[in-house]
C-alpha cells in the first residue's frame, strides 16, 4: 500500500496552488466540495476561519496521516460580501462599488492533521484607486477576473486599481497567506526548509 501523501491542499484553485508551489515540498491537491454560503450574520472573519477549517476537514478522512491545507477567503465593503463575481456584470458593480474605497480581505488557513487543526486569520486592508466605467472595462476585458473576490487579481493588472494594501502577508490577498502557513506547517512537525 502506498504511503499517505504528506501534504494535502484541500482546494482547487489554481492561484492557491500556484503559492504553494513557492514551497518548493510536494503536495497533492483534493476538491473539498464545502458549500460556501455564509451562515446566518456571520461575520466575514468568523466565515473564513470556519471555511478554511470545513474545507481542511472535509478532505482529511480521505487522507488520514496527512497535513491537511484548508483555506478561505471573504472580501467585504461596508458590510457586502464581495465574493466571485462569476459574470462580466457583477464584476462592474464589484468594480464600481470598491472604485476609490477601502475593502478588508479576511483570508484564512487551516493546516490539520490527525484530529488536531490549527487556524490563523490574516486580513489585508486594500484601498482601490476612482476609476471611471472606461477603465473598469479595459481592466476586464484584459483581465477577466471571474474567479477572483472582488474582482481585483491583485497579482496581475488588478494591481493598476489598488492605491494602498496593508497587510502582515502579501500573499494573503492572492488567497494563501504562505507566511502563516509556513508557522502552522512547522507547529505540525513540517519545516519546508
Amino acid at each position: 500500500m502506498a504511503a499517505p501523501p504528506r501534504l494535502v491542499l484541500a482546494s482547487t484553485s489554481r492561484y492557491r496552488r500556484s503559492l504553494l508551489e513557492r514551497l518548493g515540498v510536494a503536495f497533492k491537491v483534493a476538491d473539498p466540495g464545502v458549500d460556501e454560503a455564509r451562515q446566518g450574520g456571520e461575520p466575514p472573519d468568523a466565515m473564513a476561519e470556519r471555511l478554511a477549517r470545513a474545507k481542511a476537514l472535509s478532505v482529511a478522512g480521505r487522507f488520514p496521516g496527512s497535513l491537511i491545507i484548508g483555506c478561505d477567503q471573504v472580501a467585504h465593503c461596508d458590510g457586502e460580501i464581495l465574493g466571485k463575481p462569476g459574470t462580466h456584470e457583477n464584476a462592474v458593480r464589484q468594480l464600481r462599488k470598491l472604485s476609490g474605497r477601502e475593502a478588508l480581505f479576511d483570508t484564512a488557513v487551516c493546516v490539520h492533521k490527525d484530529g488536531v487543526s490549527r487556524t490563523r486569520l490574516v486580513p489585508c486592508r486594500v484601498t482601490f484607486r476612482a476609476v471611471d466605467d472606461a477603465t473598469i472595462e479595459r481592466y476586464l476585458a484584459k483581465e477577466r477576473p471571474y474567479d477572483c473576490a472582488g474582482s481585483a487579481k491583485s497579482e496581475g493588472l488588478g494591481i493598476a486599481l489598488i492605491a494602498r494594501m496593508e497587510g502582515e502577508d502579501p500573499t494573503a490577498l492572492v488567497g494563501l497567506p504562505l507566511i502563516a502557513l509556513v508557522d502552522l506547517l512547522r507547529e505540525q512537525g513540517l519545516n519546508v526548509l
